[in-house]
């Protein structure tokens, strides 16, 4: 069993990341093979600043590690340094119809949040499936707003193996159904796109700062309320412990929940879950030779492994003669 999922360099790392994506990926380690990347590639529709670019990819290799992935027990590799990812989105958008990408909301979604409208914004999804593609990946952690980009995948791939016979293996997304959408500060999906986010390894200063930025309602303290509809509880049930989560929530039914207090409860919790990952991440930050010898590593496990799907595809598609 193959589990694949990657992660952009385009900012700062937020819980959002770390539920939808980092999480369940750490935690399939031992289901199989793992493959982990930094989409740096995907990263270039919105980030345009190169030093930025390069330093952002070193950060994110760094959270992810500090984060808990083990990359003796995976394959951790960058996007770039794999060439053949390209060929083959070359080689699959020869086959991808129009009308598939065009009704994708992602690209309608991004372009209404100001992001720049380019040719690779609109044509992410089909990197994205030679991502999964090229190593022929079983299963796919995403969040629920992704699974639409798996389904596009997955038909680009049914429509390969049913041209030039059977190549691909068709991929399965994992949706964690009990983990919904991480809320942001506005209570839209976190999203750095949306500018939104409670990053993770931010000062403690600056994460009291965006958790008391997080929006609520002006209903009186002694008022009952629906913690359902209340992004600030969406986001401290992540964090707090079982007993103080039914307090909380019979406050908001009862009345009685003060929004400040809870905010103040939450930077604590905030602060004290990613305690270890604070400290690993200082001491990785301080060997970045040793980083990017783990990531060239990684490369090169990641492209005998490619070589061997885009050597097929190739053979299939007649580019071997």
């Amino acid at each position: 069993m193959k589990t694949l999922s990657g992660i952009q360099p385009s900012g700062q790392l937020h819980i959002g990341n770390y539920f939808g994506m980092m999480l369940p990926m750490i935690k399939t380690i031992d289901q199989g093979e793992l493959y982990a990347f930094i989409v740096n590639l995907h990263a270039m529709t919105s980030v345009h600043n190169p030093k930025r670019l390069a330093q952002d990819t070193m950060n994110a290799a760094i959270d992810f590690m500090a984060l808990g992935l083990d990359p003796e027990r995976c394959i951790f590799w960058v996007q770039s340094d794999v060439p053949e990812v390209t060929e083959l989105t070359w080689l699959l958008s020869t086959l991808t119809p129009m009308g598939l990408l065009e009704r994708c909301h992602s690209f309608k979604d991004k372009v209404a949040k100001g992001i720049a409208s380019s040719h690779g914004l609109f044509s992410y999804p089909v990197l994205m499936a030679a991502d999964i593609l090229l190593y022929q990946a079983d299963r796919v952690p995403v969040g629920k707003d992704q699974k639409q980009h798996l389904e596009v995948a997955r038909d680009i791939a049914i429509k390969f193996n049913n041209t030039f016979g059977d190549t691909f293996v068709l991929p399965e997304p994992v949706i964690d159904t009990n983990m919904a959408t991480v809320p942001g500060l506005d209570g839209q999906k976190m999203s750095k796109s949306y500018g939104n986010t409670i990053n993770i390894f931010q000062s403690a200063k600056e994460l009291k700062k965006s958790v008391m930025a997080i929006q609520t309602d002006c209903t009186p303290v002694e008022e009952p309320k629906d913690p359902e509809k209340c992004n600030l509880f969406n986001i401290f049930k992540l964090f707090a412990p079982t007993e103080r989560l039914a307090e909380v929530q019979n406050l908001y039914l009862n009345g009685g929940a003060a929004y400040g207090h809870i905010k103040m409860e939450l930077v604590d919790l905030l602060w004290e879950f990613f305690r270890e990952a604070r400290e690993r991440r200082e001491l990785l930050a301080k060997d970045p030779g040793q980083v990017k010898t783990i990531l060239a590593q990684g490369a090169t496990k990641a492209r005998a492994k490619a070589s061997i799907t885009l050597d097929l595809v190739r053979e299939r598609v007649g580019l071997k003669y």
